[in-house]
């Protein structure tokens, strides 16, 4: 397997993770969804569920790869503020969970770099 199939295959992976886990595990999600977003956080969580599984499907197959990498890479942009809700949300918490809420801050630049790399090391 090419180093290219490997980081996509990789970056499936996390996305059907992560998708799953909007299902198995829904409050945690709801709780960082924004108060600005209308209607309630479970129909957000389970939308943006759905969307990760669907990239994820997207991305382990070659044909919808590129297209799929690049709406991850949306994708990865447009959660951002859940990722800053929740470490404003997290401020008073105990240092281990501000830590972590925190450190999803940076986390998101990398993501949106690997999905938009996968996206360019596949043929067109």
């Amino acid at each position: 397997m090419s180093e290219p199939d490997r980081s996509a295959r990789l970056l499936a992976g996390l996305l059907a993770s992560a998708g799953a886990a909007h299902f198995l595990a829904p409050r945690q999600f709801d709780e960082i969804v924004p108060r600005s977003l209308p209607g309630e956080p479970r129909t957000w969580t389970r939308v943006s569920g759905v969307a990760e599984l669907v990239l994820a499907a997207g991305i382990a197959l070659p044909r919808t790869r590129r297209v799929s990498a690049l709406a991850a890479a949306g994708f990865f942009v447009t959660v951002f503020p859940a990722s800053v809700k929740m470490a404003y949300d997290w401020r008073h918490r105990p240092t281990s969970q501000r830590a972590a809420a925190l450190g999803r801050l940076p986390l998101q630049v990398p993501l949106v770099l690997w999905a938009r790399n996968v996206a360019r090391s596949t043929c067109r």
